[in-house]
């Protein structure tokens, strides 16, 4: 990978949580099911042992996938953006679909970070390059699948 790759400060810590949970109670507990799998005998027949190593590989996959990550983060503090009213990775954005006058909120966050259940939306996502750049009161226009969709911006924040 090259460059750092954004993310929230409360994105870095999720993955922190899942890493030290990960290394602290996964781990151990997968290697446990090997031995425990090993002491049962003949290890070419055995389904325990083999859906352990698989999950061991699983486990030790994603723990270098979130050092990785963690390693190549550019870490960013919304709270402490000066962003001079203008959206920018991790604003809060709070739009109203102009056709149909649904208020919606959307956080612009990393791809790791993107949750559309938790209004938390990637950085690369059509929506967050729409509005990257944008003031309160701008017209956001979003080519979706549906569609040409216009937003306007009410109210950007950074918490």
């Amino acid at each position: 990978m090259t460059g750092k790759i954004p993310l929230t400060a409360r994105g870095a810590e999720k993955l922190r949580t899942e890493l030290q949970e990960l290394k602290t109670v996964a781990r151990p507990k997968v290697i446990e099911a090997i031995a425990e799998a090993r002491a049962h005998g003949d290890l070419k027949e055995n389904a325990e042992y083999h859906a352990a190593r698989d999950q061991q590989s699983f486990i030790e996959g994603r723990i270098a996938d979130i050092n990785g990550k963690l390693g190549n983060a550019q870490i960013i503090d919304v709270t402490e953006l000066n962003a001079r009213g203008k959206v920018v990775f991790g604003s809060t954005v709070d739009l109203v679909d102009e056709e149909t006058g649904k208020a919606i909120t959307y956080q612009i966050v990393g791809e790791d970070e993107a949750s559309i259940s938790e209004g938390l939306v990637s950085i690369t996502s059509p929506i967050a390059r729409a509005l990257i750049g944008k003031e309160e009161g701008d017209v956001a226009e979003v080519q979706a699948p549906g569609g040409l969709k216009c937003y306007e911006i009410v109210e950007i924040k950074y918490v």
